[in-house]
Parts: C-alpha cells; structure tokens; sequence
C-alpha cells in the first residue's frame, strides 16, 4: 500500500478577500502535496474557512448581512484566488459544514463527559480580531500585539475547558516527539510559556449565537478555536478518509502557534484522539517590516501578486526569496528581480539553449535511462551512502558534496565532464529530498538552482556548437543535456508546475524543436 501523507493549512478567516499572507501558506501546502505526490504517496490537502465567531458576527452585521450570507459571499473569492494560483487541494472545508459541526459537538460531549468542561464565569481580556483571550503582561501598551489595537474587558458566564490540567502531558508529549514543535526556533517560547503552567481556557460564549451550539447547553456556542481547530480530524472522518489521521503537517503562521501547539493537542488528549505529527511556523510576509494588515494599508491581494509577473514567478518567488520559517519582507522590485535573473536567464536560457542546438542538431529520441550508480562508489573497495559520504568531508553543503566528489573521480576528466550532469542530478535528487522532508522548501529550490548552473556550465564548457565537434559528440553532450532539463522540470513541477508542463512537452518529444520563450523579461519603467 502507498505510504499517505496529510498536509493541512488554517482555515481563514472570510472577512475579506485573500491576501499574500492567506496565498504564502497555501501555496506551501500546494508545493509539499505534489512532492508526496511525486514521491508515490497517497496524498490528502486539506484548507478552508473558519466562518464562526464574534469577528465574522460583527463584520457581517456592518455589512447589513446574516453571518452565513456574508461567508457566502467571501467564500468563492478564496476558492477563486487558489485556482488562480494553480493550487489543487482535496477538499475544502468550512466550519459550517454539517459533518464538521456534528463532530464538534460530539467531541465537546466527549471532553464534558470526562470532567474536563466545566461551568463558570470569565472575566478578562479578549482580542475579537485575533478571536484570542490576553493577560494584561501579553499587549503592547494596552493593546493586542497583532492588531495594534485595545483589546475588550469581558465578564460573562462561559464553560471552561480544564487546560491547567495539561501541562505536564503537554510538555511530556513535546519532549517525547521532539519534530511537533517545528521549526526548531519556536519550540523554546511554546515550552517555556508552558513551564510557567497553564490557566483554564473559556471556550464557550452566550453573547452571541453565530456557531456551533454546546450539546450540553444550547444557550452557548462553541469558541471558535475549539470549532475551528477541530477541522483538521472531521475532514478525515469521511468513509475512506480515516486512513490520512493523524495529520502529517498543519501548516500555519507564527501568530497561531500557541493555538496548535497547546490548545489543540490538549483537546485531542481530552478526546482520546491520536496528535498530529508536525506543527510547522512559518513566518509571515511583511511590508516595511511590519505584518500584513488591512487596517494598517500593509496588504497585497493575490490578483495584484499575480499580476506582477504572473503565477509560477509568485509562486517561486515566495519560496525562493526567505527560507521557509522565517520571515520575508515583501517588495515588487524583488520578485521582478528573481523572475528577471534566475526563471529568466538561468533556467530560460537553458531551455531556449539546448532546445534550439537539439532541433539545429537533429537530437531524436532521447532515452531516459536510470541514474549512473557509481557515483555512490565513493570510499575505497565499496559503495557508501550519503549520509557517509557528507559525513566524510563534514559538510551538507551540496556544493563541496560534487567538488568532493570530482576529485574522487579523477577530477578534470573528460569522462567525468562528459558525465558531470549525471553527477549533478544524482546529488540534487538526494539533497532536494531531504530538504523537502525538513520543509526547507528555499533549499530545496537553492539546490535545483545550482543544478540549472551545472547543466548551464556543461554546455558553455563542451561547446557542443563548434564547427569541429563531430555529430557523435554533439549529440552525447545535448543528450546529456535533455536528460537533465527532464529531471530539472520534474524536481521543478510541484513549485511552478504551469512552466514545468510546458517545459516537459519540449523535450518529451521524438524530435525536439526550439523553445518559445519560457519567461519574458519585465523591463521596469
């Protein structure tokens, strides 16, 4: 049986169309789906909106519009901006959905059933913007530190979720699967905050009735991070679905992770539910250095992104520019730049290079054939795994990996640089996978970057145009050529696949004709 893999991203909030911080997200849960994909797995995308709470209320009722009228009317604008973005997930959910709210409210009976609901009354601070409760010690001069603005007093009667209870199961849990705290540099907030022990958590309201009501009191909703967070196991409790639990990988923003980190694993304990896997977050895209916000005028929407220098340079712009985990701070001039000097030059001129010397050439029916193993036979009397041989000269670096390994060889040879993108490919493919399975997504793409160089270097390097190359020659060194550019668009289709698809339909063929031109340059005025 293939081996399943489950990547999740938030489900968003619908109050406004979506922006680059919504597309950033989901476009890295596209990028990691068809990586799976690619690797043979079975895959599950789940995404979709969170359409409950006072945020959505309040919003609404400005608008002269019922909650569900209004998320009807958003709704579509974010289905629409994924297509737009070229972004293919299995299912979209929304809190709404009727499967989703009857596993709400059966896992809320679960949770009240043990003892770990209680009723009470809070009194506090409360964030509707960020749908989160404050200490006064968490603002910045009295107000949220997201929004920039004051948070309400709240004193209502509320059901309490016992969360207090967890923290040393949390912490626990933490220590025991090191990996669901990632990135690495944000697991020491998340534990520390933990350590300092943990208060019980509101997680109904009676203010307002736009949610999921409580089973065990009809006068209360469900807070809408218990509702929300929930979205992630009631979409797999469909028939034929179940298999995907537990989640692979939530993929959020660094301004959530508290939410999945502590509150969601508390409640999968309390439910007698498996936990998740990974936690991965991301930072976010600024602008001036602050976070994207409407009410401050730091947004881009995704049609004006795309507008830029269209889908497959957003796309790889993204993911490219800041390395996945920490923040990037967004401007137009950059992504022209990337689209310009590296989609452009580097891999466009490439395929325009190769494609145009092949069709010149007569280049036919180039054969795929597997990857020259003896790149592997690197110590003395045997073969030696990567591991081994990065561990041989101390580095990961991909760079010093084929250095090391033309010098085993006999560096300089002819033979070798005859052979040198059968080289490049095979150490591409190993550090591109490994990359990919620690969700360093700008590495992996740094990676196939260099390889791009290679080839570009390769045929700079053997002249296959000059008058005295024999046919012979010329058509072992474009060989070696197309046989890479296949093996570049199939690292390169789960990041940009629109111009991958495009590429593979050049050099799939019998007899090769030149390529049109792939990217356009942008001239700036």
């Amino acid at each position: 049986m293939a081996e399943k893999f489950y990547v999740t991203t938030p489900i968003y909030y619908p109050n406004d169309i979506p922006h680059i911080g919504h597309a950033y997200t989901t476009l890295a849960a596209d990028v990691l789906s068809r990586w799976n994909s690619l690797q043979g797995k079975e895959v599950f995308f789940l995404t979709g909106t969170d359409d409950h709470g006072k945020k959505i209320a309040n919003t609404a009722k400005e608008k002269g519009l019922s909650p569900q009228e209004f998320t009807d009317k958003l709704v579509p604008k974010f289905k629409d901006a994924w297509k737009n973005l070229n972004i293919k997930y299995d299912r979209f959910i929304r809190t709404t959905d009727k499967d989703h709210e009857k596993i709400v409210g059966e896992v809320l009976q679960k949770c009240y059933d043990k003892g770990d609901i209680y009723k009470g009354e809070y009194e506090g601070l409360y964030c509707t913007g960020c749908e989160a409760y404050f200490t006064e010690k968490d603002l910045e001069d009295g107000k949220c530190p997201i929004h920039k603005k004051p948070v309400e007093k709240l004193k209502e009667e509320t059901y309490f979720f016992k969360l207090s209870e967890y923290k040393d199961k949390l912490l626990d849990f933490y220590k025991k699967n090191p990996k669901f705290l990632s990135p690495k540099n944000r697991s020491k907030e998340i534990i520390n905050r933990v350590s300092e022990g943990l208060n019980d958590l509101s997680i109904s309201r009676a203010s307002f009735d736009w949610g999921i009501p409580l089973p065990f009191d009809k006068e209360h909703v469900t807070y809408v991070w218990f509702d929300a967070l929930f979205n992630y196991y009631s979409a797999t409790r469909k028939k034929g679905k179940e298999k995907f639990w537990p989640a692979d990988v939530h993929l959020i923003g660094k301004d959530i992770s508290w939410f999945h980190t502590v509150y969601w694993p508390a409640f999968l304990i309390s439910a007698g539910i498996e936990l998740p896997k990974v936690v991965y977050s991301h930072g976010w895209w600024t602008f001036d250095k602050e976070k994207i916000s409407k009410s401050r005028g730091k947004i881009l929407h995704v049609d004006k992104l795309i507008k830029i220098a269209g889908v497959d340079s957003a796309r790889y712009f993204l993911f490219r520019e800041a390395s996945f985990g920490e923040d990037g701070d967004f401007s137009e001039q950059a992504l022209i730049d990337r689209h310009n000097n590296e989609l452009a030059n580097k891999l466009g001129n490439l395929i325009s290079r190769v494609s145009s010397l092949a069709e010149k050439y007569g280049i036919e029916k180039v054969k795929d054939r597997p990857l020259d193993k003896k790149w592997k036979k690197v110590l003395e009397g045997g073969e030696a795994t990567y591991e081994e041989m990065v561990g041989s000269i101390g580095s990961n670096d991909e760079g010093r990996v084929i250095r090391f390994l033309e010098i085993k060889h006999g560096g300089g040879s002819d033979a070798l640089l005859l052979s040198y993108p059968q080289v490049l490919n095979e150490v591409t493919q190993y550090f591109v996978k490994k990359h990919m399975e620690s969700f360093q997504i700008d590495k992996a793409l740094a990676t196939i970057f260099s390889f791009i160089d290679g080839c570009n270097e390769f045929i700079q390097l053997r002249k296959p145009w000059e008058s005295s190359k024999k046919l012979e020659y010329r058509r072992y060194v474009l060989g070696e050529a197309v046989r890479a550019i296949r093996e570049i668009t199939t690292l390169l289709s789960p990041f940009i696949p629109e111009t991958s698809e495009k590429i593979s339909k050049i050099f799939k063929t019998d007899k090769i004709k030149k390529s049109p031109i792939i990217f356009k340059k942008i001239e700036v005025q």
